[in-house]
C-alpha cells in the first residue's frame, strides 16, 4: 500500500504501524515527467468537486463565489492518470448549485472527467460513448449533464469580479501551464 497524504488518524496510524504500507513522495505519485508516477497506473478515480461545468471542466480551487478553498490536492492528476475518472458531488449545498454552465475556477479539465454521479444520476461526458453504453445496458440512472443542471437551484445574485479584476491566485495544471486565473471579488 503506497500513502503520498494522510487525511485521518487510522491512515496515519496504519503508516505508522504497517510494515506494506508505504510512503512516497508528491514526485512519485503525480509527477507528469515521470512515466512510472503512480496516478498514471490508477483504474478509478472517485473525487468530488465544489463545481461541474456544463463541458464537464471541474472546480476544487474555489466555492461558486469565488472564495479560494484551497489547493487541488492531485484533482487533475489523478483525473488524467486514471483509466476512469468520476466526479461524485450532491446537485446543490445551502442554494448554491454545484453544476453550472461554467466553473467559476477551472482546476481539471473536462476531457479528463468520464463521469458525473450526483443523488439524481450519472452523467457521461460524450467523449466516452463506450461508457454511456455499458452504464446504460447495466440499467444506471444515466442522463444528460444538462439535464442534471437543470434540477439544481438557480444560483444565487452574487457579484462577480470584472474580467480586469486583480489577480490574486493562479491556477497551475499539472504541467505548470496556467489553467485558470481567480480574481479579486467586489466588495
Amino acid at each position: 500500500m503506497w500513502n503520498v497524504q494522510s487525511f485521518d488518524l487510522d491512515a496515519v496510524d496504519s503508516y505508522a504501524n504497517d510494515p506494506r504500507h508505504q510512503g512516497m513522495s508528491a514526485s512519485r505519485y503525480a509527477n507528469p515527467a515521470r512515466g512510472d508516477a503512480v496516478v498514471n497506473a490508477l483504474d478509478v478515480m472517485i473525487l468530488g468537486a465544489t463545481e461541474v461545468g456544463a463541458d464537464f471542466d471541474v472546480n476544487v480551487t474555489t466555492g461558486s463565489d469565488g472564495t479560494i478553498m484551497g489547493g487541488s490536492g492531485g484533482h487533475a492528476d489523478a483525473a488524467a492518470g486514471a483509466r476512469l475518472a468520476i466526479v461524485v458531488t450532491p446537485l446543490a449545498t445551502r442554494d448554491w448549485p454545484r453544476l453550472t454552465e461554467r466553473v467559476t475556477c477551472r482546476t481539471s479539465p473536462g476531457a479528463h472527467v468520464d463521469a458525473v454521479v450526483t443523488e439524481a444520476g450519472i452523467a457521461i461526458n460524450p467523449r466516452r460513448a463506450d461508457l454511456f453504453e455499458r452504464a446504460r445496458h447495466a440499467g444506471l440512472p444515466v442522463m444528460t449533464l444538462e439535464a442534471m443542471r437543470a434540477l439544481c437551484p438557480a444560483p444565487p445574485k452574487v457579484p462577480r469580479p470584472a474580467p480586469d479584476a486583480p489577480v490574486v491566485a493562479v491556477c497551475e495544471y499539472r504541467d505548470g501551464a496556467v489553467i485558470d486565473l481567480v480574481r479579486r471579488q467586489p466588495g
